[in-house]
């Protein structure tokens, strides 16, 4: 037994190995989903705790454990968008012209290797932070479109003219902050490797 569904199951029926065997498989994808969006590296692992806190007391709510991964993601991007508005009161509309750069001008707290991988990183920080939520998704998480909707609890056609206009604002940070034309062009041609490259970074450290 080791699907997502079997083991949210298991857990919700008592037992809390299985809980902890869930916890477990989706820990990193977690971390990795805050790392670039939060100004300090302890605001990661508060909101870690806290999307597993709310999901934990949440248990028995999901009606397809088959769902878990969105379900908690979704449950992440909700959590994001709490300490957000704690930082920074600020209305729900707000968030789709809010960036991760105006709550706090500090790099990003993921230490990358490569100079197109950090100007990757500072881009996303530069575009709302909607923006952002659907980029990395499909970008870092590898989902489908489908699957963000689900997250963002956004309709298919939202999250494709979203994700449209998000690459349209990235490209357009990625120009605004490289020391290059050179570091612009190796960036936007190689940005799914460079994307890979920073996933499989944070999932070692």
């Amino acid at each position: 037994m080791d699907a997502d569904a079997d083991l949210y199951r298991a857990w919700c029926g008592g037992d809390r190995r299985a809980g902890e065997r869930l916890i477990d498989r989706h820990l990193s994808a977690i971390a990795r989903f805050f790392a670039n969006k939060c100004v300090a590296a302890a605001d990661v692992e508060d909101l870690v705790a806290t999307t597993f806190e709310r999901c934990a007391k949440s248990l028995g709510r999901l009606e397809r454990p088959d769902r878990f991964r969105s379900y908690l993601f979704g449950i992440a991007a909700n959590v994001l968008r709490d300490a957000i508005r704690k930082r920074r009161p600020t209305p729900m509309d707000d968030l789709e012209r809010l960036c991760v750069h105006d709550l706090g001008p500090s790099p990003s707290v993921v230490a990358a290797e490569r100079a197109e991988q950090r100007l990757l990183l500072a881009g996303l920080r530069a575009i709302p932070i909607e923006h952002q939520l659907v980029l990395e998704l499909g970008v870092f998480e590898q989902m489908s479109r489908a699957e963000v909707a689900e997250v963002l609890e956004l309709p298919e056609g939202t999250v494709a003219s979203r994700l449209r206009r998000a690459h349209t604002l990235l490209e357009q940070q990625i120009r605004r902050l490289a020391a290059s034309p050179q570091l612009v062009h190796s960036t936007l041609h190689g940005l799914a490797d460079w994307a890979a490259q920073i996933r499989q970074h944070l999932d070692r450290s």
